[in-house]
């Protein structure tokens, strides 16, 4: 598992995938100011994690927008997959919680990392790894209480997720301090708890502040169409179903039924990259993982309630999780959630080869053009560009992946100077002086 994310974030980095949508444009204002891009302060924590390391290359004196892309991308899913790498690690010696981070994986991050600049891919990290490091039975460490001081550091100005997640790894931690620790290691944790609440204030006050602003109306208005990510529906319903029965009749657990509708659900998200040849609009969509975050947020809350109910239900459990428990059944119960992960890196790859196929045909058109290009005059929403055009990042990805950026941008015929996106930098044609891909 460890190396299918490991690979599934190095094909990504090699591809560029961090430059899709706001990517580019946050890319492009680091390079032209020279500092981090943290216009959003809710979120700064992240923001200086993933973009530190691109700066201090721009200071060695690399000008190379491809490797500075690269290095981008790399970062962005380092930080998430590194967090998940830990989490797996911690869980390996225990079947039920091992398959529960497992379909984490399958359920909130792959579903949702395509649009890997989103800060929540590491917010959701993070929590997935506190509360593991607070809820599973092992002796209290230094290392683990200064690990969950970073992650709650991280976590204060990261998402406004933390609103819901802030309190629940919160409380995680402090359950565990009912276990037996020495002074520093209660202590520590009892901070990153406090560091946890403070996420959930920022979060609270910043979702109080944006609330009017259109651009957030906008966001919840959309939060409900989750169901056009066929990466996070498929095995969603999957899951579901087999979790619903096996509350209800927990000794249906013990049979194939479970393996039966995983395996269906596996071959659906197998399958998925070629829907579209059936139906125009059963389409695997990038901008798709922008509109699940927030279900894929709720959606981790109840898998890490789950897998704290697991481990700290111990006196008169549900029936299930005594079933849970034998050895044949939770060995089949990893393999079912191992089997869905390896099914989505299928549209992940997928995805990415569309994406590698997209980003070198702009790379031509903005290096044999001169001047101004309409996106009009495009096949922008035509298949496949369709799946990974935003109209306000062209500019900034004309720039970005241009020889001689400022020859050529890409425009959509819109004015986002006098109504911006969010961000006033955003929309702007950036000149990029001194720098170029390949440069």
């Amino acid at each position: 598992m460890v190396l299918l994310l490991w690979a599934l974030a190095l094909n990504a980095a090699i591809a560029s995938r961090g430059l899709f949508w706001d990517g580019s444009s946050f890319l492009v204002n680091m390079l032209e100011l020279g500092q981090v891009h943290d216009f959003y302060t809710a979120r700064a924590h992240v923001d200086w994690v993933t973009q530190l390391p691109v700066l201090a290359l721009v200071g060695l004196g690399v000008r190379d927008t491809h490797p500075l892309s690269v290095v981008y991308s790399a970062t962005l899913f380092a930080l998430p997959v590194g967090l998940y790498h830990l989490a797996l690690a911690r869980v390996r010696h225990d079947a039920v919680p091992l398959a529960i981070v497992i379909a984490i994986v399958v359920l909130v991050y792959l579903p949702t990392s395509f649009f890997i600049v989103g800060e929540y891919n590491a917010a959701f990290a993070a929590t997935t790894l506190a509360v593991i490091l607070a809820v599973m039975p092992a002796e209290r460490r230094l290392g683990d209480a200064v690990l969950l001081c970073l992650l709650g550091l991280l976590s204060i100005r990261s998402y406004e997720s933390m609103v819901y997640l802030g309190p629940l790894a919160a409380a995680a931690i402090l359950w565990s301090l009912a276990k037996p620790g020495d002074a520093a290691v209660r202590g520590l944790s009892a901070i990153a708890a406090l560091a946890f609440l403070a996420g959930a204030v920022v979060a609270g006050a910043t979702i109080a502040d944006y609330w009017n602003h259109p651009h957030f109306v906008k966001v919840r208005s959309s939060s409900m169409e989750f169901w056009q990510n066929l990466q996070l529906v498929i095995p969603m319903v999957g899951v579901a179903l087999a979790a619903a029965i096996a509350f209800v009749w927990p000794r249906w657990v013990r049979g194939m039924g479970p393996a039966i509708v995983i395996a269906v659900a596996v071959v659906g998200l197998v399958l998925s990259p070629w829907y579209r040849l059936l139906d125009d609009h059963s389409i695997l969509y990038p901008p798709s993982h922008y509109l699940a975050r927030q279900a894929a947020g709720f959606l981790l809350a109840i898998l890490l309630l789950c897998l704290w109910l697991y481990v700290g239900w111990r006196e008169w459990p549900p029936r299930v999780f005594t079933i849970l428990r034998l050895p044949d059944v939770s060995r089949r119960l990893v393999l079912a959630m191992t089997a869905l992960v390896l099914a989505g890196a299928v549209p992940d790859v997928a995805l990415t080869r569309l994406w590698s196929a997209y980003l070198a045909r702009m790379r031509m058109l903005v290096d044999a053009r001169e001047g101004i290009i309409r996106a009009a005059d495009l096949p922008l929403l035509d298949w496949p560009d369709k799946l990974f055009a935003q109209d306000w990042t062209l500019p900034a990805m004309s720039a970005l992946i241009s020889k001689t950026p400022g020859r050529a941008y890409v425009l959509i015929d819109k004015d986002y100077l006098s109504n911006p996106p969010f961000d006033p930098a955003c929309g702007t044609l950036p000149t990029l002086k001194g720098f170029g891909w390949g440069r």
